[in-house]
């Protein structure tokens, strides 16, 4: 990039390597895109891979809004072993032989954490408990409780349960599943509970995110794919493909810029964030609607 040219202005859909924290993905972004203004919607465990979205200049005005849509997950729930992180990241903690757990016991287990739900976050978490992360009260040794929040599985399917024997030489059980939910749900809480509900133990020790509200795997590009070519989504197409589209004409358009609440039409209520464009399909703002109107999240235009 010459010094003339600005940093390219939009979302980057990342296959996240296993091994990278988050921050390491956006600290090695910052250095392809040559600017310090980047930032991530929602963050992955070190072991997972798959998709993260970045933003990349104004672009990182939407990611909040982007965090909190729908996630799909693929990965594999080891029936048997109980770790201290509910994953293959943390010492196992205890070992049970699971190889005659039942099929039916499984889908019976899964269907109790199906729909809306109270989960308790992994302890080994980024969620704070009074102002402190819960992974550093954990490895200072503390005894403390996560309170347990709503979260919402729209989907969790089983496609295959294979025997297996753990390194210790437990016979356990891997079961390869998938996992639609909503922002904020724990896949390794869902491992762990499955597996305390089985009263085998549980964790889970592969987790792939192929999808985030509508950016997908398929979209996503790796690291090194990236340092050869920069693939950026431009802000407007990325904000077509998440939220609603309200085209406004060109009065309401310099209305809206100038800070005035607009009235929103009907069938955007209730829907959330809405991308207003103007009539040359320029990407204006982010808004929601409240008493009626028009509330500005973020301007762009």
């Amino acid at each position: 990039m010459s010094p003339k040219q600005t940093p390219p202005d939009g979302l980057v859909i990342v296959d996240k390597p296993s091994g990278f924290t988050s921050h390491d993905v956006v600290a090695k972004m910052r250095g392809i895109a040559k600017t310090r203004r980047v930032g991530h919607a929602g963050t992955l465990d070190p072991m997972a891979t798959g998709v993260l979205v970045l933003g990349i200049e104004r672009a990182t005005k939407l990611l909040g809004h982007l965090a909190l849509t729908e996630k799909e997950y693929l990965g594999t729930v080891r029936l048997g072993q109980n770790t201290l992180t509910d994953d293959a990241e943390g010492e196992i903690t205890s070992s049970t032989d699971a190889s005659g757990v039942a099929r039916d016991a499984i889908d019976a287990g899964i269907a109790k954490l199906t729909g809306r739900i109270m989960q308790v976050p992994s302890k080994v978490s980024a969620i704070k408990i009074d102002g402190v992360r819960s992974y550093k009260r954990a490895r200072d040794g503390e005894d403390f409780e996560i309170p347990a929040r709503p979260v919402t599985i729209s989907s969790f399917t089983v496609y295959d349960v294979r025997d297996a024997v753990a390194e210790d030489g437990t016979p356990v059980l891997d079961l390869i599943v998938s996992v639609v939910c909503s922002s904020g749900t724990y896949i390794r809480a869902l491992a762990r509970d499955l597996g305390a509900d089985l009263g085998v133990g549980g964790h889970l020790t592969v987790l792939r995110r192929t999808r985030v509200g509508p950016y997908k795997l398929d979209s996503a590009r790796t690291l090194d794919q990236l340092q050869e070519e920069l693939t950026v989504m431009p802000v407007a197409e990325a904000a077509t493909a998440a939220f609603p589209r309200w085209d406004v004409d060109e009065r309401r358009a310099r209305l809206l810029l100038n800070g005035v609440r607009l009235e929103m039409p009907d069938e955007y209520t209730s829907r959330g964030a809405v991308a207003v464009f103007d009539p040359e399909g320029r990407f204006l703002a982010l808004v929601e609607e409240q008493k009626g109107k028009a509330k500005s999240l973020a301007v762009f235009g």
